[in-house]
């Protein structure tokens, strides 16, 4: 399952605008990824509906909720699976989502506080960012390479393989051009993007809207580089 597929919310109305938001930051002591879609009603209150992913064992739980125009009071339910619909809540978030920092405190279906969080939408700068990376990730039908070159924050040289067996089809991408990205590095090729970003002791890789260099059975899994070049597929476990 990839990160980028989300239970997403039906808009209230057809002018909803809609868009992704990806934020960096703490559930409790462990780092975390949070990514919503994120769907503004007529009022101007915002639909929100994704996961959150704790880096560390890679544990997925997703959410879904909605966070107030004004003041940005934000409640999400929490779940173990994409449709929460009709489910009771493992748990539930509630805070406040204001200039770019969403932070509170996690409770349980009792209304125990169970730990506090805070996340960002802003991530860290990579200008200074150097490694050489070849590496390879696999589970179960689905196989990855990466092999990258970035010298302070500036691309050298970048290309990401996968094969999905038993179709063998196959997605190859590189020849990227970079482009200025505050908070991370992009990588761009047509309508292909690749996007780096620095997640504490990691650095995820993603790529979107790059159908056209893939066999129809083929994608490309995020994935996490750790600070020894390794990478592992990030591919969270609900639990």
């Amino acid at each position: 399952m990839k990160l980028a597929v989300l239970a997403l919310l039906v808009p209230l109305t057809v002018a909803a605008q809609s868009e992704t938001r990806e934020l960096v930051g703490q559930m409790g002591s462990r780092p975390a990824l949070l990514v919503l879609n994120a769907s503004r009603n007529a009022d101007g209150a915002w639909q929100l509906a994704g996961e959150y992913i704790v880096l560390p064992t890679l544990s997925r739980r997703f959410v879904d909720g909605e966070s107030s125009p004004e003041i940005g009071v934000t409640t999400l339910r929490e779940g173990t699976t994409a449709i929460l619909f009709g489910r009771s809540p493992s748990a539930e978030l509630r805070g406040t989502w204001r200039g770019g920092v969403f932070k509170g405190a996690r409770y349980a279906p009792g209304g125990q506080e169970r730990e506090r969080f805070e996340f960002s939408e802003q991530f860290p700068d990579m200008d200074a960012y150097s490694a050489a990376v070849h590496c390879d990730a696999q589970e179960a039908q689905y196989k990855s390479t990466l092999s990258y070159s970035i010298e302070a924050g500036r691309l050298q040289s970048f290309e990401w393989r996968s094969s999905v067996a038993p179709s063998g089809h196959r997605c190859s991408i590189g020849a990227f051009q970079q482009q200025s990205l505050k908070g991370g590095l992009r990588l761009s090729a047509g309508h292909c993007n690749v996007t780096l970003r620095e997640l504490g002791d990691y650095v995820r890789v993603a790529a979107e809207n790059c159908t056209e260099q893939c066999g129809s059975q083929a994608y490309l899994e995020p994935l996490l580089i750790d600070r020894r070049g390794h990478c592992r597929l990030l591919r969270g476990e609900a639990r």
